[in-house]
């Protein structure tokens, strides 16, 4: 696997990681030696010309993971529309079969899964390293949730 980098620009220095799983539409079985080689070399591409980074692409058959980087001004949101709607129309373009087996209709299903990725470790390492960053002794939790809330 690459490396994750600092991303240097001209207010911010971000290292913004991203595992994202997207299945295929009707979680068809879609993925071959081929279809994998056009996915990667797309991908590969749209590095060229976005500021997204794919440390890994991995397929299982029916699903794709991604573990991209990228930067604070793309929402995981428009990394993964990126992603889908450019993979998506080269796949099709280069495997008319795979249109064929998903019957015309979109190549990506609508949703995904997308979780953050620190390149420093746990939730629990990052809160350390954050209280060890102070003078001992003078830092203060001022709240701390003890359970995760879904908004």
């Amino acid at each position: 696997m690459s490396k994750s980098e600092y991303v240097h620009k001209s207010h911010n220095v971000s290292v913004l990681l991203y595992h994202f799983v997207c299945p295929a539409k009707y979680r068809r079985v879609v993925f071959d030696v081929e279809v994998d080689i056009t996915l990667k070399e797309t991908c590969l591409e749209i590095t060229k010309r976005y500021e997204m980074h794919f440390l890994e692409i991995g397929t299982d058959k029916n699903h794709v993971h991604f573990l991209v980087q990228s930067v604070p001004t793309y929402s995981p949101t428009r990394v993964i529309t990126v992603i889908k709607s450019i993979t998506g129309r080269e796949i099709f373009k280069k495997h008319p079969e795979v249109k064929k087996q998903l019957w015309g209709g979109e190549f990506w299903s609508d949703g995904y899964f997308v979780n953050t990725v620190s390149k420093f470790g746990d939730e629990n390492s990052i809160a350390k390293y954050v209280r060890e960053q102070g003078i001992e002794d003078e830092y203060t939790v001022l709240h701390k949730s003890e359970q995760l809330a879904l908004f």
